[in-house]
């Protein structure tokens, strides 16, 4: 049995997770927090920085959530293929998560980290260079998708682009000139392996350190 360890409230827990649920593929998750200190340990002891997720099938311990999610398509196949077959279309979907890890999924947690580091006077320089980042990705994201659909199925883009725009949105709220953007997020929010992890997560939504809004 696959064991999954994270949090419910870590959108690369997430990016993890939905692969998983996409195909049904049996697993058991390990919430990683205070309250499971052997949990934690495991974590500590098999990713170098002491981060999740971390993924442990057997003898075989797999982190990073793009690695994970290549790992699945690899040894855990099922019906959504998370890697396109095609090599040029493969390689499109890997591209998109580094956009949607890197730019949108980074500047939203720059954001973050400025509101843990002081949440009563976040630094104004860091806030707004991390917005303004946003915005530029959100207006790329925008132009890109009047071009190229994302894929139907679940892919690997779809697991980075789900968590990274649900929580970019409540760090910088996608502008009202990103329609397609903005109808992007929702389909992502409506697809059941992205609602399991929503639902898994509201418990925890008191933790967001800018506060979550009342919505999603």
């Amino acid at each position: 049995m696959l064991e999954l360890y994270g949090h419910p409230f870590s959108s690369y827990t997430w990016k993890a997770q939905i692969a998983l649920h996409a195909n049904g593929t049996p697993h058991v998750f390990k919430t990683v927090d205070p309250g499971h200190p052997d949990n934690s340990a495991f974590v500590a002891m098999a990713h170098p920085a002491g981060k999740f997720p971390v993924l442990r099938d057997g003898p075989k311990v797999v982190f990073e959530a793009t690695t994970i999610v290549e790992y699945l398509a690899v040894n855990h196949p099922g019906v959504a293929p998370l890697i396109p077959a095609d090599a040029g279309e493969a390689l499109r979907v890997r591209m998109l998560d580094r956009v949607f890890d890197n730019y949108v999924m980074g500047n939203m947690q720059r954001v973050v980290a400025a509101y843990i580091a002081d949440s009563e006077n976040p630094d104004p320089v860091e806030v707004a260079d991390a917005r303004a980042g946003l915005l530029k990705a959100y207006n790329w994201l925008e132009k890109w998708l009047s071009n190229i659909p994302l894929p139907a199925h679940v892919s690997l883009v779809t697991c980075a682009a789900a968590p990274s725009l649900f929580y970019a949105d409540w760090a910088l709220p996608i502008p009202q000139d990103c329609p397609r953007l903005i109808a992007l997020r929702a389909e992502l929010l409506a697809l059941p392996p992205v609602i399991l992890c929503v639902d898994a997560a509201r418990p925890f939504r008191k933790f967001f350190p800018l506060g979550a809004p009342d919505r999603d």
